[in-house]
């Protein structure tokens, strides 16, 4: 096994420990409530529309569990598989088979075409986010994994990352929420 190898290895299983480190510290997958803060100030940002801690049905907490194994594979257009990389599409797709057992396939835009719609206030991790990224409806797609953060493959910056739904790019550009689950 050459070094590079090794390192890929343990950077995936530095993110899965620190996935479950944050999901039992923060209850994103259990705790069955709704995030919230204790009041505003003028100084402090509008809330997020967006649920924080829902519960995550059984594939849900799956499908998160496999994307965070996935940070750092390499991003490939029309990738989909890990060995020889990923992209938003190829990423969701493998994903939802491998931990799930769940077919989906095609574009972002075929992908949501199924499913059921959720408001943002009712996402779970596993949901998917869609986002106008190339100005095109449902350009792209990633996993929502709680606390405002999602996991996708995108070609800037070349790896499967998590993000949060909350940065001004993808804010500005998030379309819908889908579930499958």
């Amino acid at each position: 096994m050459n070094m590079a190898h090794k390192n890929t290895r343990g950077l995936r299983l530095l993110c899965i420990l620190l996935g479950l480190t944050m999901f039992a510290g923060c209850g994103i997958l259990g705790s069955g409530k709704s995030g919230g803060g204790t009041g505003t100030t003028s100084t402090q940002k509008k809330p997020s529309p967006f649920a924080r801690n829902l519960e995550a049905t059984p594939q849900g907490k799956e499908v998160v569990m496999y994307a965070l194994g996935l940070i750092g594979t390499d991003y490939r257009f029309g990738g989909k598989n890990p060995s020889a990389g990923l992209d938003c599409s190829g990423m969701v797709a493998y994903i939802f088979q491998q931990a799930a057992r769940y077919t989906v396939s095609g574009s972002a835009a075929n992908i949501a075409q199924k499913g059921k719609n959720v408001r943002p206030e009712a996402i779970r991790p596993g949901d998917l986010v869609f986002f106008n990224t190339l100005n095109r409806p449902r350009s792209h797609v990633g996993i929502y994994i709680g606390d405002l953060r999602f996991v996708h493959a995108p070609s800037t910056n070349g790896q499967v990352r998590i993000d949060s739904l909350e940065n001004s790019y993808y804010s500005t550009r998030f379309e819908e929420a889908r579930s499958y689950f």
